[in-house]
């Protein structure tokens, strides 16, 4: 009955692709800045450190529906 008056409903697995996705993201765009700058896994280590923060981000806007009450 919720569902058809258009609350969302929270899927872990969806929020954990989100995560992931997000995070592996970061992680490549740092991998070719960090290629671009001549170290790819520093790159891709400082994208990843920044992605998982981003990732979680991503998640609480994605689901903000749900985490409102």
């Amino acid at each position: 009955m919720l569902a058809a008056m258009g609350s969302q409903s929270f899927e872990p697995a969806g929020a954990g692709a989100v995560l992931l996705g997000t995070a592996a993201m970061t992680a490549g765009v740092g991998a070719l800045v960090g290629w671009a700058a001549g170290s790819a896994s520093v790159g891709a280590a400082a994208g990843a450190a920044i992605g998982i923060p981003a990732g979680v981000l991503a998640v609480y806007r994605r689901y903000r529906g749900y985490f409102a009450g």
